[in-house]
């Protein structure tokens, strides 16, 4: 009998491959909602698969309710009632801009639920996380300093006692990782706001909710006024 360790790795089949990219070109708008696809054919030759491939990846978008094929009439755009895309695929799309106002919207609510429900293992790997942000900030080691710094907040997360925020965080920090890493060439702006921050586990160390959403939002518009 096979043990965990021997079980095989599924892989994306071809036909789910070709899915994803069927469901991205419908969420980008390329084919809109009651829209009917091209013929097999056409599919074929814009994917470079055969019939079969076409087939099963329109089966799979159908059961996922987002085609409709009717018999004798062709294959459809369902409508959408909520998310279809893959989130992490999303998000790599989005625009920078429209990723970090998730952020700080996120930042807030974390900050406040954090000082309700933090523990003192959770202050002390916020506290842990705020130091290695001050000491690679003082050496100018801007991606060290920017991972210190997602480590500080995705730690707030973690206190805030709600996974799912935890996770959502998580996700769209290290999605904007990469830009923040493109935008900043030193580490004035973290050295420059490490005592907000400093302010921000304090509130939340006293359980004070009120001054710990004040205190992201100071970090919020000192970093707005910088136009970063």
């Amino acid at each position: 009998m096979m043990n965990k360790q021997t079980l095989p790795i599924k892989r994306n089949s071809l036909a789910d491959e070709v899915a994803q990219r069927l469901q991205e070109q419908i969420s980008l708008g390329t084919y809109k909602t009651g829209e009917k696809l091209p013929t097999e054919p056409a599919l074929m030759g814009s994917f470079g698969v055969g019939r079969s491939t076409i087939r099963e990846a329109v089966r799979i978008l159908a059961n996922s309710g987002v085609l409709r094929v009717q018999q004798g009439l062709g294959t459809f755009v369902e409508e959408q009632t909520g998310i279809v895309e893959p989130f992490p695929q999303r998000l790599k799309r989005a625009q920078f801009e429209d990723l970090d106002e998730v952020r700080q919207l996120l930042e807030l609510k974390i900050a406040q639920k954090a000082a309700l429900n933090r523990t003192e293992q959770d202050i002390e790997r916020m506290a842990e996380a705020l130091n290695k942000r001050k000491e690679y900030g003082v050496a100018n080691d801007v991606t060290a300093c920017i991972q210190a710094d997602i480590d500080f907040h995705l730690a707030i997360a973690q206190a805030s006692g709600n996974s799912i925020l935890t996770d959502l965080y998580r996700t769209v920090a290290m999605h904007l990782k990469a830009k923040f890493i493109e935008r900043f060439k030193t580490t004035d702006t973290f050295t420059n706001t490490q005592h907000l921050h400093k302010n921000l586990l304090n509130s939340i160390v006293a359980q004070d909710d009120q001054k710990a959403w004040k205190c992201v939002q100071l970090i919020i518009d000192h970093n707005d006024s910088k136009d970063l």
